[in-house]
This record gives C-alpha cells, structure tokens and sequence, in this order.
C-alpha cells in the first residue's frame, strides 16, 4: 500500500486500508457498469461473471454458488487455519423490476423495467474495493485474519436469497457477519447506526374469498363478496393491531384487491394481497396466526370462504451491540466519531436477518445523499441514485473492521 492508504486512528497508531483514488475511479466505473445493467433476483449472471473475474484478476479464488449466481470469497486463513472466527462481509447483488426515470444520466439503466434503485450495486462495490484492498494486506502480511466475502443473490425476492447462502456452508467458520445498505437521507460521508432492531420483519399474505354469488338486487340471496372483501380490507388491520402488543407495531398494508366484472353481478370471488410488517421478532414469530384468524373472522360474518397463503419472508435485523460497536469503532478510526449518527428503525424488510439467526453481526445504513443536496430521494423509486464518495467510504469502514476484529 502506498502512503495515501494509511490512515491515523486513535491513540496515535497507523491503519492501513484507507482506499487510493486510482482503485475508487475504478470502482466507481464499476458501480456504473452494474447500474447500466441490473439483473433480477436469482438472474444476475453478468454481475456474477463481472466480480468473479475482478476477484481472480487479483489473485483470489472466488466460489460460485450452485445456482449460477452469487458467489463466495475468503480472503486469508479460514477454517481451521483461522485460528478463530472468521468475519463476513455480506453484499447483496440484485436490481429491481422498475423502470430507471433518471433524465440526463449517462449510466442509467438500459434494460427497461429494470433498475438499480435500492443501491445493490453500491453494496455489491463496496464489498468488491474490500476484497481488493484485504487481497493486497495479505499479500503485505498485514491482514491479521481471514474474512469472507458473500455476494448474494436475490435479496429483493421472498424469502430472500440468504437462505440459499447459508444452505451452501457459507458461515461455516464465521463468528460474525458485517453489511450496509444505502440510506438516502444520510449525507455521505456519514452512516447510521442502531443496536437492537434496525429494520422490520416483512412477510406477504394472499387472500381468496369464494361465495355463490348472484344479482345485485338479491345480495340478500347469496354472499355479498365485494362487500365481504372491503371488510376484510378494512377490518384486518384494525384487527390484528389490537390483538397484539402494540409495541410491537404489527400491521397489515394492502397492496391489491380485486373482485368482478359487471356492476350489477355479485362476483363468486375477490383477492386481497398485501404485506405484513413488524418490529418485534416475538410478535413475528405468532403473526401468521393472528393474521388467518382475523381474516376467518370477518369473512365469515359475511358468509364468504376465505383461502389464506401466507407467505414468509424476512424476520428483522437485530443489531448485535459488540458488532454493532465494531461498525462505530471502524467508522471512528477512519472519519472520526462525528461521522456516525443514530438512526431509527425501519419498516423496511432485509433478508440480511436469516444471517443473524445464526451468527451475530449488524448492518449500517451508508449514507449516499450527496451534502448540501435538498432533493428528496427513497429506496425502490425510479430516480434512486447516490453519492458515489460513498463507495469510499463503505470500503474504508469495511477494511477498518476487518483490521480491528478481534480473534475471539
């Protein structure tokens, strides 16, 4: 490492790792490629070839998982020779199916309906300048033990492709896993961070409501299905909101409903479908079953049949708070303790979680909004884009824990 890739941390001690600007216009140029071409979940093969062949050209021997897509990388000693655990740094690597809206952006999307718009391809990066920068540590002697990259697919389907990961052995030897996710409303330069629950469970549900139905002007006759669907619309949430502690912020949003054809035919069915979201893991763990008894309930004071798929999805990510500090304590060494602000939870869902049921670990939001910028931007929003310093300071953050994790 040359001298611009040190970096001073408290106590007056040198950390190397800080990341040389030749290395960050390549990674940035990178970042841009994967954002021209987004890939959906469990369909990333050009992204997958594209680190495969980044990672071998520095040395390493990357893994691909079996599917096709996503891919695994140590870096150092690992598994018996590591002495101890080993940290992970986990990225996900999939788009979005939107349209990218962004005007006069020369690396905007150019596979329609598809888009980078929750920042993978930042997260994918950042992992990717860590893996180079550790490589070239090691290579000096100066990484003290061995870490493991994670490229993972489809993040943004449920369940997620984390539980493919873990299926493939891939924490085997990890004592603790590490990640970002972008943050719009986070200057870069900056992250967020939370001990406990950072983001929320999300799972999905799916309702079929059947009846005989029957002509308008008899609806005394047959099931009144719309009518049925418009309570359970509207007498579900309200339901399971009140049969659990509200603390726990368990609710119900819908995203679709639909039922006939004809104004004056009562239809024989509808479909509701929307999510399920909440902070708490206990309260997760019961939700399917208030969910089918509250629907039950309601469809059956309007003598409709109700059909319920349930689907899980992601529990929430809980912050352990020794990673968690490992996160501050990196970020401090490089950018100084103003550089890390509390940060809320959100209701947003994160496959990241299935890792922590097996290992501790923590997640910091990276800032990407450019400062001084006033425009509003969200995650899944055609417009998404960000900051790209903060590939910088992603890796920068990344390598300090690397350095600073402990053997134990």
């Amino acid at each position: 490492m040359s001298p611009e890739s040190e970096a001073d941390i408290p106590g007056n001690a040198v950390l190397p790792g800080a990341l040389p600007a030749a290395l960050h216009a390549e990674l940035v140029a990178f970042r841009r490629d994967l954002h021209m071409h987004p890939e959906l979940g469990h369909q990333e093969f050009r992204t997958t070839a594209a680190i495969k062949a980044r990672l071998e050209k520095a040395g390493l021997t990357p893994r691909v998982l079996d599917g096709g897509t996503g891919l695994v990388c140590d870096i150092g000693e690992t598994g018996e020779r590591a002495g101890g655990p080993i940290l992970a740094l986990r990225a996900d690597i999939d788009a979005l199916p939107i349209p990218d809206t962004k005007a006069d952006c020369a690396y905007r999307s150019t596979v329609p309906d598809r888009a980078h718009a929750c920042g993978h391809d930042v997260h994918t990066t950042v992992v990717l300048g860590t893996a180079l920068v550790l490589a070239e540590l090691h290579r000096e002697g100066r990484l003290p033990r061995g870490v493991r990259m994670i490229f993972q697919p489809a993040e943004e389907v449920l369940p997620g492709g984390a539980s493919d990961v873990i299926a493939s052995g891939a924490l085997d030897g990890v004592g603790r896993i590490i990640a970002v996710h972008c943050d719009p409303k986070v200057d870069a330069g900056r992250i967020g961070l939370r001990y406990g629950a950072i983001t929320s469970a999300c799972d999905r549900v799916e309702i079929a409501l059947d009846g005989p139905g029957g002509h308008t002007a008899r609806p005394h006759q047959t099931t009144d299905l719309v009518t049925a669907a418009a309570r359970v619309a509207l007498d579900v949430p309200a339901l399971v909101r009140n049969r659990v502690d509200a603390r726990s912020g368990l609710s119900v949003t819908w995203g679709r409903i639909e039922s006939g054809h004809a104004p004056n035919v009562i239809p024989q069915h509808a479909e509701l479908s929307g999510t399920v979201r909440c902070l708490d893991l206990d309260a997760w763990r019961i939700a399917p079953d208030v969910v089918h008894a509250a629907v039950d309930e309601i469809a059956g004071m309007y003598r409709a049949k109700s059909e319920i798929n349930y689907i899980r999805g992601v529990p929430p990510v809980v912050n352990d708070p020794v990673v968690a500090e490992l996160l501050r304590d990196a970020m401090t060494a490089r950018r100084g303790g103003d550089s890390v602000e509390d940060t809320p939870q959100s209701l947003g869902g994160e496959d990241f979680s299935w890792y922590l049921e097996h290992v501790p670990g923590a997640m910091a939001r990276l800032g990407v909004r450019r400062p001084g910028d006033l425009t509003v931007r969200d995650l899944h929003q055609g417009d998404f884009d960000a900051d790209e310093q903060a590939i910088t300071v992603g890796v920068e953050m990344f390598t300090a824990a690397a350095l600073l994790h402990p053997d134990h």
